[in-house]
């Protein structure tokens, strides 16, 4: 439904720390023609928790005005509190292709606590819905018995699994539909997702190594695994790296590095450290020394 490679996009910022809305939609042009399928729009990559209700709205139409047809777009409506993402929720356009909810952060809701959270949220629209489990962000983790439970509300229809577990989405594979799609939240965990069932990956390296993925996945789905392994190997370092501080730290620095200006980040997010930008500055030189082909 939403595709194989989507990008979990950043927000652009001006000098203000304002959004700069031109930015987004150039941005999101950027990633449709360079391997994404589908973007989640004001997502944690995004600094959902450091935007309002009515900048988040205007980010949703603005990227889906920029690409049209040519790729999906997810809004992320999650928060800590069921009241104000259903009201988000309730606002999202409806030419938008799906909305995206995160487990409450800070809240630590029981297992009943989440089913009722996703619950509500589905149940305030008609659109398509992908549950978001990042227990690194959240404390709590969605358990695979509470995605089965909410998998038959008609309109979930995916999760972006981030817990880290390929034991946990082997259980989530064996137990959910199989119309169910499962997405990988770790880029590194993407071909190993693959080989279970997976659907693909919601990806922070796809800014800048999106069809290299792209690649990747289409070389593991043409049954050609040696390939896919090889993608793989180059990307890990790559997809590890990025990590190298709190996202979407890394990601905003190599993107303004590159050309591709995003701005910089909302307090309290800070930029990297000098150790950290000498790493990134050598790792966006691994980046454009990639091969087109393998």
């Amino acid at each position: 439904m939403f595709g194989s490679v989507l990008t979990a996009m950043v927000t652009p910022f001006n000098e203000k720390l304002e959004i700069d809305y031109a930015a987004a939609a150039a941005l999101a042009k950027y990633l449709a023609g360079n391997g994404t399928d589908g973007i989640v729009v004001a997502g944690t990559t995004g600094e959902s928790p450091n935007l309002s209700p009515e900048e988040k709205l205007q980010l949703f139409s603005v990227v889906k005005e920029a690409v049209g047809d040519s790729c999906k777009v997810i809004a992320g409506v999650g928060t800590y509190s069921t009241h104000e993402s259903v009201a988000i929720t309730k606002k999202v356009p409806g030419h938008i292709d799906g909305i995206m909810a995160v487990v409450p952060y800070y809240s630590k809701p029981s297992q009943e606590g989440l089913y009722a959270h996703f619950k509500a949220i589905a149940e305030a629209t008609e659109l398509p819905m992908m549950l978001y489990n990042i227990p690194g962000r959240t404390v709590v983790n969605l358990q695979p018995s509470t995605a089965a439970r909410l998998a038959e509300i008609p309109n979930i229809v995916s999760i972006k699994e981030a817990a880290g577990s390929m034991d946990q989405m082997t259980e989530l594979k064996g137990i959910l539909p199989a119309s169910f799609a499962i997405y990988s939240g770790d880029d590194s965990l993407t071909l190993p997702l693959l080989s279970l069932g997976g659907a693909g990956v919601v990806s922070v390296a796809s800014h800048l190594v999106g069809s290299k993925i792209q690649k990747m996945v289409a070389a593991f789905k043409a049954g050609d695994i040696s390939k896919a392994l090889e993608w793989q190997l180059l990307l890990y370092p790559i997809f590890k790296g990025m990590f190298i501080a709190t996202n979407p730290v890394p990601v905003k620095y190599l993107l303004n590095k590159a050309g591709v200006n995003v701005g910089g980040y909302r307090l309290p997010i800070v930029g990297p450290t000098p150790s950290e930008q000498a790493f990134l500055d050598e790792l966006f030189t691994k980046i454009l020394d990639l091969p087109e082909s393998v």
